[in-house]
């Protein structure tokens, strides 16, 4: 009897996903727990095990949008099937691609630029769906030109799409031309509309950046903003750093950031401005008494924010683990929905992209976000002398239904306080 899989229950607010890519070739043989899917949701892509070692069949196709429980493949049990699909089994041998025929026009000069005979181009074994080969097979492409960003380097279908891009809008080089198809592949989705001018290109959003870009709209239109600033003497923390910073990885294993001072700092200040970590729930205002501490991690898919949950409880390297491990799943995109749920309050660091000063914008149903800046020297005004100090502007964006001018500026002082006097952090007074 025939195993169904079904899509499992995804996040708080998360209706739907899409599934962006098959990982195992359909007809193929899949064992217990195997990764055999990725679907993307809002806020992440997750990767489908198999439920059952056996023969895989496709019961949805690539662009398809499930919901909880939908079935999304069969798996026939029994005896794993040794052979693999001769289209599956195509992609994992070496092919050789002429050079002057099979690639884009831009990549067979560059090649035949630096060795006119030069001999076929033999492509490696690569990890990778169907979607993906369809578009390496299509351009020609040497799978092992285009850099993954998938689960354990695996090509994702946007990474070559990104890498034709930016084959495209390079200068002297002609938009991709259309080739002939390698080998024989099944029909691809339709192609994106033609610019409407020369020049211009035009890319889908993935959900992720249309989740963001509805979420931002959201906070707008729903919380009343305001921003208050204040700037931060980094002096005792750069030097803590500097002092620390060897000693500190070698014994706990993990680097010693700015953004964990920034963190533990804000959680005790949360604990004297609880308003900055409550939300507006209909016509009630709902008081957190634990603080699920967001951090905003940029990746190569957009801006995502994974939680760090009950970090009031968190010593201050625990709240150092956290981050480093969840930015490191976010990077690799890795996390889970369950990662990305429950925030009410967040941090972001918009200084490792030199941001000197800006205003964040609200995560809703948050109240309250701070965001950091770069540490710049500037001349400041110390016990009446003019010296030069690391500063670092710091802004609160928070809603204005629930905090008033008042909080917000107790909260920054709260922060400030505690980050130019670092042991406070660690004695938690």
């Amino acid at each position: 009897m025939n195993v169904e899989v079904k899509v499992p229950r995804l996040a708080e607010s998360i209706a739907d996903a899409t599934l962006v890519e098959w990982l195992k070739g359909d007809g193929e043989a899949v064992r217990l727990d195997e990764p055999i899917a990725t679907l993307e949701t809002d806020k992440a892509a997750m990767e489908i095990s198999a439920t059952e070692s056996g023969v895989l069949r496709y019961a949805r196709q690539v662009g398809d949008v499930l919901r909880v429980d939908d079935v999304l493949a069969r798996i026939e049990p029994g005896a794993v099937v040794a052979t693999v699909p001769a289209r599956v089994a195509a992609a994992a041998a070496p092919v050789a691609v002429p050079a002057a025929a099979a690639v884009p026009a831009a990549l067979a000069a560059s090649r035949s630029s630096s060795s006119p005979d030069a001999p076929p181009i033999a492509v490696p074994a690569a990890p990778f769906g169907p979607a993906v080969r369809r578009l390496v097979e299509e351009h020609g492409l040497d799978p092992a030109s285009v850099k993954g960003t998938g689960p354990g380097g695996r090509l994702l279908k946007e990474d070559v799409l990104r890498h034709l891009d930016q084959v495209a809008v390079c200068p002297a080089v002609p938009a991709r031309p259309a080739t002939p198809a390698v080998a024989a592949a099944p029909a691809s989705p339709p192609a994106p509309p033609a610019p409407a001018e020369a020049g211009e290109r035009i890319v889908p959003m993935n959900r992720i950046r249309l989740r963001i870009a509805e979420r931002l709209v959201q906070a707008q239109h729903t919380a009343a903003i305001l921003t208050t600033f204040n700037e931060v003497d980094m002096s005792a923390v750069v030097e803590l750093r500097a002092r620390r910073r060897e000693s500190f990885e070698q014994q706990h294993g993990v680097k010693l950031g700015l953004t964990s001072f920034f963190g533990r700092a804000c959680v005790r200040a949360l604990r004297e401005v609880p308003e900055l970590n409550a939300v507006v729930r209909g016509t009630d205002l709902v008081y957190h008494d634990f603080v699920h501490l967001a951090v905003a991690v940029q990746t190569d898919r957009g801006l995502v924010v994974p939680v760090i949950h009950d970090a009031h409880r968190l010593s201050f390297v625990e709240l150092e683990r956290e981050i480093a491990r969840l930015a490191g799943k976010a990077r690799d995109h890795r996390l889970s929905l369950d990662d990305l749920a429950g925030g009410t309050f967040t941090v972001s660091n918009g200084g490792i992209f030199g941001s000197l000063l800006s205003t964040p914008i609200l995560n809703p149903p948050q109240s309250g976000i701070l965001g950091m800046h770069k540490i710049e020297k500037r001349p400041v005004v110390v016990a009446d002398q003019i010296v030069i100090r690391p500063m670092m502007y710091v802004a609160l964006s928070y809603d204005h239904r629930i905090v008033d001018g008042e909080q917000s500026v107790t909260f920054l002082v709260k922060v400030k306080e505690r980050i130019e006097d670092p042991e406070r952090l660690l004695l938690d007074v």
